[in-house]
């Protein structure tokens, strides 16, 4: 894992597994853990945490049951590939965001060509 950082909050009421998974899933789904990208051991993570290493393997175990990630013997457990579909929902989400954009620019009276060129604008500045 690099550079990405779980912690636990033993004063929370959130189990610590819960906090581990869901910690985990959010890194994943961000994008901050790539696909194939390799975690600790259940026993490493286990102890840079001070956890009861069946606390690590409960969080793992719901990880693979929802397909984020993948443990092969030999090959350590690893982000999963996307899951079919994944990119139909982003798709989606950079639609809505889309029209979102457009009801804004048309609300402060620009026109079609201005909203087109301030894209390509945005994107010619992402390439540089």
């Amino acid at each position: 894992m690099s550079g990405a950082a779980v912690r636990v909050d033993t004063t929370s009421p959130v189990p610590p597994y819960e906090q581990i998974r869901a910690q985990l899933a959010a890194l994943i789904s961000s994008g901050r853990l790539a696909e194939g990208e390799r975690l600790p051991t259940v026993r490493q993570l286990a102890a840079d945490l001070g956890l009861a290493a069946g606390t690590v393997a409960r969080a793992y175990r719901e990880l693979e049951a929802a397909s984020l990630i993948r443990t092969r013997r030999g090959a350590g457990t690893r982000v999963a590939p996307p899951p079919p579909g994944a990119h139909r929902r982003e798709a989606a989400e950079l639609a809505d965001g889309t029209r979102d954009f457009v009801a804004w620019a048309v609300a402060l009276g620009f026109g079609e060509d201005h909203i087109l060129e301030a894209v390509r604008q945005a994107l010619r500045e992402r390439e540089a």
